[in-house]
């Protein structure tokens, strides 16, 4: 340890101010973020304000729906997506996979019960308890289909579209029982997020094929919308969406600003998405396109089977970059379209009288970065664990 510090911090006295300096500077910040929240951060605000932060005005008596659609989720990633461990790799032992456990879960286990804690109900207690249950069964579940052989017998489509028909379920339900524009929140910032990530992978990839393919006129249609699109602010999109449609579409039909949202979101980074994907098509060696048609494999194949996997598998990094983005430009919906996101209702919530010009915008905004902060953590982390079991950059 003492020959670690004295080669990389104290090799010479201009590195040892440095690391002095840089220490202290590192101490101070730690300090001051440790007595903001658990000595002078006044978090009444949001213990008073809670579910408008989380879910924004969605009624009450169906917010069960939104417990199911988290609970059957959590069933079914516990089910089918599973923790498989990285090839050629041994086994770990049950110590090493709790290790593994905390590290891959314990951020937003320790984040759902600082919610619990201030949520402070036996609702939200039994929701904690729900979710637990559910993906214990899930991975029970999980353990069945490797056992039993009728199980392991089903065709991996079947397998997932069952497991997934309980999710989709509770989502159609939740989206029908409730108006879209009761909803809010952090609900409303990870819906926009989802859907325009479902909606936006598969248009990109088809941008990028369209824009390498040997037909002039679609690889001239393909460059003209990537280019268009992304030399376009998003924001200054948002408002056309916003503005512009209501010249263009009749009121019978006019989409609601959720709609709007997700299209321009779904369009926007498919763009950025397509140019991701276009660098990690030309990133594989001609060879192997070379190599399928000497199997006598046609243009299709290769593409989907050779070619495609290899490329989304070497830029899974840049993909998952593009799609925190996304989710972090959610919250400029609520700006540009006036829909009642949680950045705009932490703003608002600092107007009630009680807590009307006394500064508690620090406090909110700190809440709203810590959920934002954790959801972007996360889908880092879950790129970086995928890019281990695929062996992304190993030889």
């Amino acid at each position: 340890m003492r020959t670690w510090l004295r080669r990389n911090l104290f090799r010479t006295w201009w590195d040892a101010l440095l690391t002095i300096v840089f220490s202290g500077v590192a101490l101070w910040a730690m300090w001051s973020v440790f007595r903001f929240v658990v000595f002078t951060g006044r978090w009444e605000i949001i213990d008073v304000n809670l579910t408008l932060l989380l879910v924004g005005r969605f009624p009450k008596d169906s917010l069960w729906l939104l417990y199911g659609v988290v609970t059957a989720t959590a069933f079914w990633g516990a089910a089918v997506l599973g923790g498989g461990e990285v090839a050629g790799a041994l086994a770990p032992s049950r110590a090493e996979r709790l290790m593994l456990a905390v590290r891959r879960f314990g951020l937003l286990v320790a984040v759902g019960f600082v919610l619990v804690a201030l949520a402070g109900v036996q609702e939200s207690i039994w929701f904690v308890v729900a979710i637990v249950a559910a993906l214990a069964l899930g991975r029970q579940v999980k353990k069945w289909r490797r056992k039993i052989t009728a199980l392991r017998q089903l065709p991996a489509v079947i397998w997932h579209g069952v497991l997934a028909l309980a999710p989709v379920v509770m989502m159609v339900l939740t989206i029908r029982s409730a108006d879209m524009r009761l909803w809010g929140g952090f609900l409303i910032n990870f819906y926009l997020a989802f859907l325009s990530i479902l909606l936006c992978f598969p248009l990109g990839i088809l941008l990028a094929l369209g824009r390498r393919s040997s037909l002039p006129m679609v690889r001239l249609v393909c460059a003209i919308y990537i280019e268009a699109v992304r030399g376009a602010p998003l924001f200054v999109l948002l408002l056309l969406s916003g503005v512009a449609l209501n010249f263009f579409l009749p009121p019978q039909i006019d989409p609601g600003p959720v709609f709007r949202s997700v299209t321009v979101f779904t369009l926007f980074t498919a763009a950025y998405l397509a140019e991701i994907v276009r660098g990690g098509l030309q990133s594989i060696p001609k060879g192997q396109t070379e190599a399928g048609r000497a199997l006598g494999l046609p243009t299709l194949k290769i593409i989907f089977l050779v070619t495609l996997p290899q490329a989304l598998r070497n830029v899974i990094p840049a993909q998952i970059g593009q799609f925190i983005s996304l989710f972090k430009d959610t919250t400029l919906a609520g700006a540009a379209l006036s829909i009642v996101e949680m950045l705009k209702i932490s703003q608002a919530i600092t107007k009630q009288d009680a807590f009307l010009g006394r500064g508690y915008i620090y406090e909110v905004l700190a809440f709203a970065g810590l959920l934002f902060w954790v959801g972007s953590f996360v889908m880092s982390k879950e790129s970086q664990r995928v890019e281990k079991k695929l062996g992304v950059g190993q030889r």
